[in-house]
C-alpha cells in the first residue's frame, strides 16, 4: 500500500494531503511548519513518498526531514506558482484529451490554461473574494469589512448586501467572461474550478464547470507519481 503526503503551503493556510494509493484519505491544516509538526505527520501517517508545493519562504528544515524519511519531490516554480503547476498537473491527469482552463478561487483568482498537448501557455491574475472585501474596507472611511455569506440578493438592500452582491455576482460575471473569451478561442474547452472559496460562485456561474476543491492535491500527486516512480 503506497502513502504519499502532498504539502500545500499557500499564503493562507498552510495544509498537507494524505493519498494512499491514488485515493485521497485525509486533509490536514497544520498549525506550522516546524520541524516537530513534519516529524509527527511522518510518524501518524507513515509515507513512503511527499511532495511539496509552497508559495512562502518555508522552513527549509521541512524539506531536510521529508527528504531523509520518504521519496521527496519540491514542486518548482521558474515562472508561475507551484500551486498553479499542480492545478494544471490534475487537469491533465483527469482531461487528458482536451483544453483545459483552470480556475483556482483563493487569496487570488488564477486562471491557468493548459492545451491538448498538454503545453501550459498561462493565464491571467486578479484580486481574490477576500481581497476585494478588504480592499473596499481599508480604502474608504465608513465600508466595513463583511464576511462571504452563500445567501444575499442582486439588489441589495444595505451595506452589507450591496458589499455580498457587488463582490460576489461582480466576480462570478468575470468568470464566466472570462471562460466566454476561451470558449471562442478553443473549442470543446473544459473547465474546471477549484479553491477555498469555490463554493460561493458555483450558484451562480452560468457555463459548465467540473468542480473540485481537492483539485490542487489530485495534481500534486500526479507529479509527485511522475518524479518519485
Amino acid at each position: 500500500m503506497q502513502r504519499t503526503c502532498c504539502f500545500d503551503f499557500g499564503n493562507t493556510r498552510l495544509k498537507c494531503a494524505l493519498f494512499v494509493n491514488r485515493e485521497l484519505q485525509e486533509l490536514l491544516v497544520l498549525e506550522n511548519d516546524l520541524p516537530e509538526t513534519i516529524e509527527k505527520l511522518i510518524h501518524d501517517f507513515k509515507p513512503t513518498k511527499s511532495i511539496l508545493a509552497s508559495v512562502i519562504n518555508h522552513n527549509p528544515e521541512a524539506e531536510s526531514i521529508l527528504k531523509a524519511h520518504t521519496k521527496f519531490h519540491k514542486l518548482g516554480h521558474n515562472t508561475i506558482g507551484a500551486d498553479r503547476l499542480a492545478a494544471v498537473a490534475a487537469a491533465v491527469d483527469l482531461f487528458p484529451n482536451q483544453h483545459n482552463l483552470v480556475i483556482s478561487l483563493g487569496t487570488c483568482i488564477t486562471y491557468n490554461f493548459v492545451n491538448i498537448q498538454h503545453e501550459f501557455l498561462g493565464g491571467s491574475i486578479s484580486p481574490g473574494m477576500q481581497m476585494r472585501f478588504r480592499s473596499m474596507h481599508e480604502y474608504t472611511a465608513l465600508l466595513p469589512l463583511v464576511e462571504a455569506e452563500n445567501q444575499f440578493p442582486l439588489i441589495g438592500y444595505d451595506t452589507k448586501t450591496n458589499l455580498l452582491s457587488g463582490v460576489i455576482l461582480g466576480m462570478s460575471s468575470e468568470i464566466d467572461g472570462i471562460i466566454e473569451a476561451y470558449s471562442l478561442k478553443y473549442d470543446h474547452l473544459n473547465v474546471l474550478l477549484t479553491g477555498g472559496d469555490m463554493s460561493f460562485f458555483t450558484p451562480h456561474l452560468k457555463n459548465k464547470v467540473f468542480a473540485d476543491p481537492y483539485l490542487l492535491y489530485k495534481g500534486l500527486y500526479a507529479i509527485s507519481e511522475q518524479n518519485n516512480s
